[in-house]
């Protein structure tokens, strides 16, 4: 294995904007999901007239699929990754739509029950009423999140114990969010998944590509604990973690308050 300061400088030069993790391949491996998100989102999409994808990140994704349907609609909060979602989506005829930060909970801004499908994969924090807003009445929302205490192990690692935090993300408590957004819950699986980080290049350029997992990461305010952690993982050969998912379906049942957005 390289010495630690060459690993560590690489992955500290590397690009890490868009939802590209092909960076970390032979480095880090993640465990997927048995549903293949992909695959589904990829099935559905043209079975409708029209979606909105809500945190596209670049695009990536979505890109995936071979078939769009004819209005087809992403958002985007973070301005690198509305620039790469440009570039791939708009030749496809796609829409970008540049968003307010999901953690303002800001209207999406677009009108009311225009779309037969919304989906997401990995959303910030799903902004429930709005979601219901944008579908059209029996549409659908189709999307997979992270769940609950998802990589703690190497969070924690860097920040300690955070039993309050690990409880986030409860796929029962979004589940009940959702009914009272006035969607019904169709379908709901959960997993958790193997993680393994195999050099700590590998480790930054995660942190500096999740940043809300470790959010004042630099590697000069914590290379003392990157050298601890690079040691162990030469020691033993990986880092081990574990990500938690979880699929949700829900459709829109019931009348919901309007809130039009400005197109």
């Amino acid at each position: 294995m390289r010495a630690f300061e060459e690993l560590v400088d690489e992955a500290g030069r590397a690009d890490v904007s868009g939802w590209d993790f092909s960076w970390l391949d032979g480095r880090a491996t993640e465990e997927r999901p048995p549903w293949g998100y992909a695959r589904l989102l990829s099935e559905r999409l043209p079975t409708v007239g029209s979606a909105l994808d809500v945190d596209t990140g670049g695009g990536e994704v979505l890109n995936e699929a071979p078939v769009l349907p004819p209005r087809m609609v992403v958002t985007e909060s973070w301005p690198p990754n509305v620039s790469r979602a440009r570039d791939l989506l708009r030749p496809r005829g796609v829409e970008v739509v540049e968003a307010a930060d999901p953690v303002s909970a800001e209207p999406f801004p677009l009108p009311d029950a225009s779309f037969e499908l919304v989906t997401s994969r990995h959303p910030v924090r799903p902004n429930w009423s709005e979601i219901a807003r944008v579908l059209m009445p029996g549409g659908t929302y189709l999307a997979q999140h992270v769940g609950p205490g998802s990589a703690f192990e190497l969070i924690e690692y860097f920040l300690g114990p955070l039993p309050e935090q690990r409880s986030g993300r409860d796929p029962q408590r979004e589940a009940g969010e959702a009914a009272a957004a006035g969607l019904e819950i169709v379908d709901l699986r959960t997993a958790r998944l193997h993680m393994e980080f195999f050099d700590i290049g590998a480790v930054v350029w995660t942190l500096r590509r999740c940043v809300w997992w470790v959010p004042d990461f630099t590697v000069d305010r914590y290379r003392d604990t990157l050298r601890a952690l690079d040691e162990q993982i030469r020691a033993g050969g990986s880092f081990v973690a574990h990500s938690t998912r979880h699929l949700v379906e829900a459709r829109r049942t019931r009348p919901v308050s309007p809130r039009t957005a400005p197109r």
